[in-house]
């Protein structure tokens, strides 16, 4: 038999015989017989195990990221962890795949979206889902009972992406925490102001934060007949009332969830309602609320957060939400979420919510699960929706075609004669000794204004130019890229010439 080489020769041959007279338009049988021939050599050939085919693509539901959207990313990072860090807040890091057991019973109906990993033969593990399970894990496993912390990393979910949405299957989250005893609702009004200012920082529209408390669901849910078993299941429906509409979900509650129609009537005269602070008022004269311990503290606690918001100067921006449920077991209080405005397309219409941006909410029980002897650490907490942000912050940009720096560069060094590169290389040694962000064009000889131009296609906004006469005089030619104005600056004044020329912070959004 010929060998593999032979064959593909002779596959080729014949491949090209075959196009050459469907070309000159030969009969159909002396094609057919061509082909006949050709399909047999390939049967010949067999299979190329070494050479198989597969599609150059990113896993679903994740994505690269180019220069220009990494350099809109770091700005939005920068955004948040200033922010965190402004409020005191320590960092800490854990490991991107967990215990399945840990993970395990701590997300309700989302516990389907939680990625196992194969058995290697070792210990069953799960990429994590979210950062409050793991932090959690974190408290017990240490016996931290007091910590305000941050922590930004990658989380994974088997969930349907949309992409064009901000949604995918690996995203990062942005956490900020507070664990610890205190008095009520300070720390939690502490939550909703950072979520503010991150939001009103990132400059990405008009926001709205709904806010209510799981004890005020788990009450309403009791006085209007829905039975304990069914509190968690029915809450889940409740939660879509910000995407469906009330008969749908009603529809989901009583057609699939075996709620009884009155009962389901009932829930929905309440969930519906949403106000600010005079909701909660009059919901704790509500004749039935009012009589169930639950939604009395949790009332309480939305009255008394509201008067911290207020002197904290955001109560305008909090909406008390009777829908908002929050899908995830672990909350056990005061639970919120922002979400983007569009603009009403009518005069007079109510502004719509067009995605979550942010949400977190109150856990005291999570700490106390992983606990060997149950100690309970209260904690309430925040996570910032930064995909869906890169999203918006990316199309805006798109929108109105700004160019985005992908660099920190603060001077180029170029020459404007040849046989000058050891000088220049020397010159950007002494920069980037001293700190200055500096590049130089790898060519010995390169033209000015290939230099030029780079600066000005990189957004550069210095030019040190190094020339012949410079070097006699002992100065360095400073050239502005967007004025093209030029001046000679002595070399040892150079470093904090261009400090203090570039001393502005760079904005991308």
């Amino acid at each position: 038999m010929a060998d593999r080489a032979t064959l593909e020769d002779f596959v080729r041959l014949q491949g090209e015989r075959v196009r050459a007279l469907k070309q000159q338009k030969a009969g159909a049988e002396q094609i057919e017989e061509e082909v006949a021939k050709l399909l047999k050599l390939k049967a010949q050939l067999g299979p190329d195990e070494g050479k198989q085919k597969f599609v150059l693509k990113t896993p679903k539901g994740t994505r690269d990221y180019s220069p220009r959207q990494m350099a809109v990313r770091e700005k939005v990072f920068d955004v948040i962890i200033s922010c965190f860090k402004r409020h005191g807040a320590e960092v800490i890091d854990t490991p991107v795949f967990e215990l399945k057991e840990t993970l395990t019973g701590k997300y309700g109906e989302d516990s389907k979206l939680i990625y196992d990993l194969k058995d290697q033969g070792g210990e069953l593990l799960s990429l994590r889902y979210d950062l409050t399970v793991p932090f959690a894990r974190y408290l017990a496993m240490n016996k931290l009972t007091n910590i305000k912390r941050y922590h930004i990393a990658k989380v994974y979910r088997r969930d349907n992406p949309a992409m064009t949405r901000g949604r995918y299957r690996e995203f990062y989250q942005c956490d900020f925490d507070i664990a610890g005893q205190f008095d009520p609702m300070i720390p939690d009004a502490e939550c909703l102001k950072i979520m503010c200012e991150i939001l009103s920082s990132l400059q990405i529209g008009d926001f709205l934060v709904k806010v209510n408390d799981r004890r005020i669901l788990d009450g309403t849910f009791a006085v209007c007949g829905v039975p304990d078993s069914k509190f968690r299941t029915i809450c889940s429906s409740v939660d879509k009332l910000d995407k469906v509409s009330w008969e749908e979900v009603k529809s989901e509650m009583v057609g699939e969830k075996g709620l009884a129609p009155e009962v389901a009537d009932r829930v929905g005269d309440y969930v519906q309602q949403h106000g600010g602070v005079s909701l909660v008022e009059q919901l704790l004269q509500d004749p039935k609320l009012s009589q169930n311990k639950q939604a009395l503290e949790g009332l309480g606690d939305l009255k008394l957060l509201f008067e911290y918001l207020t002197l904290f100067g955001i109560a305008d921006k909090i909406s008390f939400d009777l829908s908002l449920a929050r899908g995830l077991d672990y909350y056990t209080g005061v639970i919120y979420e922002a979400v983007l405005l569009q603009p009403p397309a009518q005069a007079g219409e109510e502004p719509l919510g067009v995605g979550s941006v942010a949400a977190g909410g109150r856990y005291d029980g999570l700490v106390g699960m992983f606990d060997p002897k149950g100690r309970k650490v209260p904690c309430v907490g925040l996570s910032i929706g930064v995909e869906r942000i890169f999203s918006t912050v990316e199309q805006r940009l798109e929108a109105l075609e700004e160019k985005v720096r992908t660099t920190e560069t603060q001077v180029l060094v170029a020459s404007a004669q040849k046989k000058l590169l050891e000088e220049r290389l020397k010159l950007i040694s002494e920069l980037w000794d001293a700190g200055i962000k500096a590049e130089l064009l790898y060519k010995k000889n390169p033209k000015l204004l290939n230099q030029l131009q780079y600066c000005e296609e990189a957004g550069i906004p210095l030019v040190a130019i190094v020339g012949e006469q410079e070097l006699k005089d002992g100065v360095i030619k400073l050239r502005s890229v967007a004025s093209r104005e030029e001046v000679d600056v002595r070399r040892e004044d150079l470093v904090e010439e261009i400090k203090r020329r570039t001393s502005q912070p760079l904005c991308i959004c």
